[in-house]
C-alpha cells in the first residue's frame, strides 16, 4: 500500500545500467505460498520494520493462490482489487480462494486476504484459455534506454530516512530507472499534466514459469503508480498522506517481468484527497504488455 516517494531533482544519471544484481530469490520465496487445506494459502512475510505490508505483495500473494486453483490452459488477463486494512508483518497472511465460475473459455476466482479474523484485501481475478482474435496496440512512445535512467535506490537513498531504508531492503528484487516526471525530466504535455516514466525488471532471471513472471510484475506494479499523480504538483513526501486504495491489472500479452518494461504513467484527475493514475506497460521491444490502473488517497498533511 506505500508507493515510492515521489523523486526530487538528481545529478546526470549513471549510463551503466550493468547486470542485474542476484536479489530476486527472497521474493521467489514470498511468492511460493503454503497450503494449508483445499484454495486456503498462507503467505510468508518478509523481515521488515515497516508499519504496514507492501500492497504489491498482498496482490502478488494473492494472485499467485488464484492462478493455483484454476487449470494449467487458462492464464489470468485481469485482477481487480481493494485494499481494505493496512497489512501486520508480524504475523503471515491467510489467502481464502472462492471459485466463482469455471466455464469453456473462462474462469473467475475471488481471494480474501486475512489477518486477526479480519480481511485485508479482497482480490477477483479472472482467467482465459488462449484463443486467436483480432489484434491492434497502442504505440511505444519514444524514450531513453533503461542504461540512461536514474537508479530509484540511489534516489531513495538521498533521502536519509527510515522508511526509504526500509524500502530499499525490501524492494532488493526490483530495479527500476527513473526517466522523470512532469515537473523533472518529461517535456510539458498540456494534455497530460502529471505524468512519470521509468524502466523496470526484476534482477534475476525467473526461469519459464508464468506464473512467477505475472506475480512478480504484479508485486513491483505498486512502487510507483501514486507517485504519478503528484508528478504535476510541487510537494515531497513527507507533505502527503498516500496509501493504495485499489489495484487494476490487465495482461494484455505474456512477458518477461525479469527483463526491461516501460513503466509509462500519467494521472488523469486528483481531487478530494484522491488520485487516480494509469499506466501502460511495454516490454523493451515495443509490445503492449499490460495496463495499470490504481487510485489512492493523497491526502496533504497539515502542518501544526
Amino acid at each position: 500500500m506505500t508507493d515510492a516517494p515521489a523523486p526530487a531533482p538528481a545529478p546526470a544519471p549513471d549510463t551503466a545500467a550493468g547486470a542485474p544484481a542476484v536479489e530476486a530469490e527472497p521474493l521467489v520465496d514470498l511468492l511460493d505460498l503454503e497450503l494449508i487445506d483445499t484454495d486456503l494459502w498462507r503467505g510468508a512475510q518478509p523481515d521488515s520494520p515497516r508499519e504496514r505490508v507492501f500492497g504489491g505483495q498482498v496482490a502478488a500473494q494473492a494472485l499467485v493462490a488464484a492462478v493455483r486453483s484454476v487449470d494449467d490452459a487458462l492464464s489470468v488477463h485481469s485482477l481487480h482489487s481493494y485494499f481494505l486494512l493496512p497489512g501486520d508483518y508480524s504475523v503471515p497472511i491467510v489467502y481464502d480462494v472462492e471459485r466463482i465460475r469455471d466455464g469453456r473459455s473462462f474462469a473467475t476466482r475471488r481471494v480474501v486476504a486475512r489477518q486477526h479474523g479480519r480481511a485485508i484485501y479482497y482480490l477477483t481475478a479472472n482467467f482465459h484459455r488462449h484463443e486467436e482474435g483480432f489484434e491492434h496496440q497502442d504505440a511505444m512512445p519514444e524514450v531513453p534506454g533503461p542504461e540512461h535512467g536514474i537508479d530509484m535506490t540511489d534516489l531513495m537513498r538521498r533521502r536519509g530516512d527510515a522508511e526509504s531504508a526500509a524500502l530499499i531492503k525490501e524492494w532488493a528484487a526490483i530495479d527500476a530507472r527513473w526517466l522523470g516526471n512532469s515537473r523533472h525530466g518529461l517535456d510539458p504535455d498540456p494534455a497530460h499534466p502529471s505524468r512519470s516514466r521509468m524502466w523496470v525488471r526484476i534482477n534475476q532471471d525467473l526461469g519459464e514459469d508464468r506464473l512467477l513472471h505475472d506475480a512478480a510484475f504484479t508485486y513491483a506494479s505498486d512502487i510507483s503508480l501514486l507517485g504519478a499523480t503528484l508528478a504535476a504538483h510541487p510537494v515531497t513526501p513527507p507533505q502527503v498522506q498516500m496509501a493504495s486504495l485499489d489495484h487494476t491489472i490487465w495482461f494484455h500479452r505474456p512477458f518477461r517481468a525479469d527483463r526491461w518494461w516501460l513503466y509509462d504513467q500519467w494521472s488523469p484527475s486528483a481531487q478530494g484527497g484522491r488520485g487516480l493514475a494509469l499506466s501502460r506497460v511495454f516490454a523493451e521491444d515495443g509490445t503492449l504488455v499490460a495496463t495499470v490502473a490504481q487510485e489512492g488517497l493523497i491526502r496533504p498533511r497539515r502542518s501544526s
